[in-house]
């Protein structure tokens, strides 16, 4: 099983490979500028062996995606390409539901939210701002004829790695600008419903990884509510250091299983 780990930062790599342990990582260049991956070989409980890879790809959605797609092409060319690609790191929570929310029937998980120090895992990693502005409000591109704004992960590993780590289960909203009012929340909120957190590198890494038909997940650690601008209520640390236990638990629970096109365990 290899495994692909792309943050936006260097201290959400950190905690990532704090969590996972083993020994110290091996650190390998990428053919892109800055692009340094930290190499960990946990000791799965049982299955296959375990290679977990760990970027560091930078803050925002075409980052991520560009340093997920030279990770991947880098291992596909060398003939060991990755089993799964997952965005991890820190983000904003929804404190409060929408009141319209209703259950996913994919999932049949109820409207959730998102407390500070939280782990959150994505049930589906959606392009909140792709699209375009009109006289009626906002229009994703799937609306105007072309493209794509969600993408699902593996259901059966979400609801594993939710139910390992204690996690709220939902839609994580990647953008490229951070919510800095409670008006703006609230209509994220109304455009989708299921929506826990929201974050800036999921949707890159996950149209990266459907280029070469890898599944994707998506686990952040809440840091601050999302909504007006607080600096002072941000919790960093904390989210940091959740999110170092959540990949503790989350490491071996990978070295148990396989993912088919479907995403199923095997």
């Amino acid at each position: 099983m290899r495994v692909l780990i792309v943050t936006a930062v260097s201290a959400e790599r950190d905690a990532v490979v704090r969590g996972i342990g083993a020994t110290a990582p091996e650190v390998a260049e990428l053919p892109v500028p800055g692009g340094m991956i930290h190499r960990l070989s946990p000791v799965p409980p049982t299955g296959p062996p375990l290679t977990v890879d760990v970027l560091a790809a930078g803050v925002g959605p075409a980052a991520a995606a560009a340093g997920a797609a030279a990770a991947l092409t880098s291992a596909a060319v060398a003939r060991t390409p990755y089993d799964l690609a997952v965005s991890a790191g820190i983000g904003g929570g929804f404190t409060t539901a929408h009141p319209d929310a209703t259950e996913r029937p994919a999932t049949a998980q109820p409207a959730a939210t998102a407390c500070l120090g939280s782990i959150v895992v994505a049930d589906a990693i959606v392009a909140a701002d792709l699209g375009a502005e009109t006289p009626d409000g906002f229009a994703a591109v799937t609306d105007l004829g072309f493209g794509t704004v969600e993408h699902l992960p593996p259901a059966a590993l979400v609801a594993a790695v939710a139910e390992a780590t204690d996690a709220v289960r939902g839609t994580v909203l990647t953008v490229s600008t951070v919510t800095g009012s409670a008006g703006r929340a609230a209509e994220l909120l109304r455009r989708h419903p299921h929506a826990v957190a929201e974050a800036m590198e999921g949707f890159g890494v996950a149209e990266a990884a459907a280029a070469q038909s890898v599944p994707a997940l998506e686990v952040r650690a809440i840091s601050n509510a999302v909504g007006p601008r607080d600096r002072a209520a941000w919790r960093i640390g904390a989210a940091l250091e959740a999110l170092t236990s959540a990949f503790g638990t989350i490491a071996p629970l990978l070295g148990t299983w396989t993912l088919d096109p479907e995403g199923t365990r095997q």
